[in-house]
């Protein structure tokens, strides 16, 4: 992704929609097993590790055969291989969020982005491209609309998705999960343009975003007046669809060919590092990245949240280098193998459980509308 344009760009006179951003981090785990050694580690015991779109770069590391053999056990956070928002979830104008597409769709976006630049004589248009000057192509525009990750190709054939489900993926363990309030983040930041101020504008957001039948399930299943605000019980909807029932799928494919360790971050008294503006209809709670700093020094915790972050250090470390995380004195970590497997992870006694997430985030609901629960009329 730090390519943006450079890395995800596709046209017919490059043969497709190369994937320049997988090789570009592929380089680095290239030199990762070249290197390791040299610092006292051991290049056969490798872990890919990431966050949110890190998380969608690990998702296409596993599925994608070029990576073969590069990395022995891979970190999933808060981003799976089916993770998807659906269409005007968030503002009228957004459409369905997919962080893969066909490689036609982005090979024929690069053909129109080429001939708006000027770039469309046959056989010339690489040599125009690369005679612009830099500033022209990273716009803000062009950095958007080519951040999305291509599949029918060489670097990945399949969608992840399907590639998990057809078990074509590496057979390596994994941990994997989510945070409990994910969207809130993402949901926070367009309230001010786009409000959920009562229920009758809940129910608008539910017609908007899915069909008839499943609009009135979810608001069965979702009452706004289970919630503390109706922006919550929508936050909650979209964390449901877009993160932890995808992520649980996920694991289920994985589960059939190799370990999956699955956790739920649910402190929802974390600390708030982002400088976001936050609603007072929509606090953040356990949203999107705010398990980063239980793993990293990134923003003070109090004493219990220092325990559930050593807890927390101990079972990823455990993972690498062992590929089971259990860590001393901690609680067990059972595999993905029972809906009642999921770690919730919170600060406190007993804050460290096992927790029927499946049922508690409506699973059943989204998994009998999948794939087709983000096509709205």
């Amino acid at each position: 992704y730090r390519l943006g344009v450079f890395g995800l760009f596709g046209h017919p006179e490059l043969g497709g929609a190369p994937g320049f951003a997988l090789a570009d981090q592929r380089a680095a785990l290239l030199w990762v097993r070249a290197n390791a050694a040299r610092f006292g580690a051991d290049p056969g015991n490798v872990t890919v590790f990431g966050e949110s779109a890190g998380a969608l770069s690990v998702c296409a590391h596993l599925t994608s055969p070029a990576s073969a053999g590069l990395f022995h056990r891979a970190i999933v956070q808060s981003g799976s291989c089916s993770t998807t928002t659906p269409p005007r979830s968030l503002l009228p104008g957004l459409g369905t969020y997919e962080p893969f597409v066909p490689e036609r769709r982005t090979v024929a976006d690069g053909a129109l982005v080429a001939a708006r630049l000027g770039c469309d004589r046959p056989g010339g248009v690489l040599d125009c491209l690369r005679g612009l000057d830099t500033d022209t192509l990273v716009t803000a525009e062009l950095m958007q609309r080519f951040s999305l990750v291509p599949y029918g190709n060489g670097v990945l054939p399949l969608e992840p998705r399907r590639a998990l489900e057809a078990g074509r993926f590496h057979r390596v363990p994994v941990v994997q999960g989510t945070t409990r309030d994910e969207m809130r983040l993402f949901l926070a930041q367009t309230l001010a343009a786009y409000p959920i101020p009562d229920g009758a504008a809940y129910r608008d957001r539910l017609e908007l975003s899915f069909d008839a039948p499943t609009a009135r399930a979810v608001e069965a299943d979702y009452p706004v007046s289970a919630f503390a605000t109706p922006a919550v019980a929508w936050a909650t909807v979209l964390t449901d669809v877009s993160f932890v029932c995808p992520t649980l799928r996920d694991g289920a494919a994985l589960g059939r060919h190799v370990p999956v360790y699955t956790y739920r971050f649910s402190d929802r008294g974390a600390p708030d590092f982002t400088g976001l503006p936050q609603p007072p209809d929509l606090p953040f709670g356990a949203a999107h990245g705010f398990e980063l700093p239980y793993l990293f020094t990134i923003a003070p915790l109090s004493g219990p949240q220092r325990q559930l972050a050593d807890r927390m250090s101990g079972y990823w470390t455990a993972f690498a280098r062992t590929g089971v995380p259990a860590a001393p004195g901690a609680p067990r970590w059972p595999r993905d193998r029972t809906p009642a497997s999921v770690l919730s992870l919170a600060p406190g006694a007993g804050g460290i459980r096992t927790v029927d997430a499946r049922a508690e985030h409506h699973c059943a609901l989204w998994d009998a509308r999948w794939p087709g629960v983000t096509s709205a009329r």
